[in-house]
């Protein structure tokens, strides 16, 4: 999508990014980028938390969260970027404090609402890239519908017990070989029955695999705003936190 120019970065910035702009891949142009960047993050839980954290402080000007949830004593053993005094809280209002406490620069956008069917396309559209951070598989899938109509690209990430995994989806693009990207439904054609994936609460997750799957999704993002490396198109990134290994495998497009 269109958006304005943005001022040069001023003194303050300048010092603040340093780190990135002495980057030959992202420089003075790569952080204008993330500055002038409109992110949609879906959830500010456990894969929420690291992203917002990250994409704060990597200077993403407009970061929007979407949540219709309060904080809880039992999100605190992974959804850091709340904390106890803000238990009871919404969670976009908590999540909006701590980015400001972490960069003044950004622009935090609060849509306190659960996703749906209805409302999902006009959210979508009205930012750059996407972020799922959702635990549930009917959300995911009317934002992945969303965003391949809107051609925004979507990083999704999803996580278990002890392991997780993310994926770039850009199916209203072609790959260098001239074919459809894949979509969500290609990688997942029909949910699974929903007693086969318990819920967090039900099963439990180690509090730091959604820093690490929440982390990778925000590289991610950064990747796709800046034009630099190769974003996970067609290629599913899991992770076995107990085994410590990764694993990468590649899907495309059915038909």
């Amino acid at each position: 999508m269109d958006t304005p120019a943005t001022p040069p970065l001023s003194p303050e910035e300048l010092e603040r990014y340093a780190r990135h702009i002495v980057l030959p891949e992202v420089g003075g142009p790569g952080q204008q980028k993330l500055k002038r960047a409109r992110v949609l993050v879906v959830g500010a839980g456990g894969l929420g938390a690291p992203v917002l954290h990250y994409l704060a402080a990597a200077g993403v000007g407009t970061l929007g969260i979407v949540d219709d949830d309060l904080v809880s004593l039992s999100n605190l053993q992974r959804q850091v970027i709340h904390d106890t005094a803000s238990v009871d809280l919404p969670k976009t209002e908590s999540a909006a404090a701590t980015i400001t406490r972490i960069n003044p620069h950004v622009t935090v956008e609060q849509h306190r609402l659960r996703l749906t069917a209805e409302n999902v396309a006009e959210l979508v559209s009205a930012y750059d890239i996407v972020i799922d951070g959702t635990d549930n598989f009917d959300t995911r899938y009317a934002i992945a519908d969303a965003c391949a109509e809107s051609e925004r690209p979507l990083v999704t990430g999803a996580v278990g017990r002890f392991d997780g995994s993310v994926t770039v989806l850009k199916p209203y693009e072609t790959g260098a070989d001239g074919r459809r990207n894949p979509s969500y439904r290609d990688l997942f054609p029909e949910p699974p029955p929903r007693d086969l994936v318990p819920s967090c609460a039900e099963a439990g997750v180690l509090g730091a695999l959604v820093g690490v799957i929440g982390t990778l999704q925000s590289m991610e993002a950064i990747k796709l705003i800046t034009g630099i490396g190769e974003p996970l198109v067609g290629r599913l990134l899991m992770y076995d936190g107990l085994g410590a290994n990764f694993d990468t495998v590649r899907y495309s497009a059915k038909g």
